[in-house]
């Protein structure tokens, strides 16, 4: 149970401390080796405290809500540093997300900044392919679509309208006047 200091017994019984000191002299009440009274040896001497009987419970209550409140912060504690080793995780990862896509965009850069061989503008383009690859040139031969011969595909001219097109007419002309 809950040991008291002389002080707190005292108060817990509204006494003077040198009654309690003269219950321990006779013999009636006995210390702990700390210097503590224990409270069952107060209540056998003293019988309950009358109007301070809640002042015990809240004295026991008290160092349990504080028992209470230690353990809530621990597990509070325990979280945070749950979420914080999470959240670094995720710091980690994205990071190494980040350097990834870094690689991939200076590869696809340095692919668009290489010379280019073999390529030439629009306009400057040869009607026959460069044969000078074996495979392009048996990949010609069989493909039966083209000729090596063909160099270019002449214009094909587009004929002029023969009939000439019609004035253009209002909204009530079209109902009031006739064709022409």
């Amino acid at each position: 149970m809950k040991a008291l200091s002389v002080i707190e017994l005292a108060e817990l019984y509204r006494m003077n401390r040198q009654s309690i000191y003269k219950r321990i002299n006779k013999g009636d009440l006995s210390k702990n080796s700390d210097g503590k009274i224990d409270l069952a040896e107060a209540i056998r001497v003293f019988g309950e405290p009358s109007n301070k009987k809640s002042n015990v419970t809240t004295l026991q209550s008290t160092s349990a809500q504080k028992d209470t409140e230690v353990d809530m912060l621990k597990q509070q504690v325990d979280i945070l540093k749950k979420q914080l080793e999470l959240a670094h995780d995720r710091e980690i990862f994205q990071r190494e997300q980040l350097e990834a896509k870094d690689n991939q965009i200076e590869a696809i850069q340095r692919l668009l900044e290489a010379p280019k061989t073999n390529m030439t503008t629009f306009t400057d383009q040869k009607s026959e392919p460069d044969t000078a690859d074996p495979q392009l040139k048996s990949e010609l031969k069989h493909d039966g679509l083209t000729t090596p011969d063909q160099k270019e595909n002449p214009r094909i001219p587009v004929p002029e309208p023969i009939e000439p097109e019609l004035k253009k007419r209002g909204f009530l002309s079209r109902f009031f006047l006739p064709n022409g």
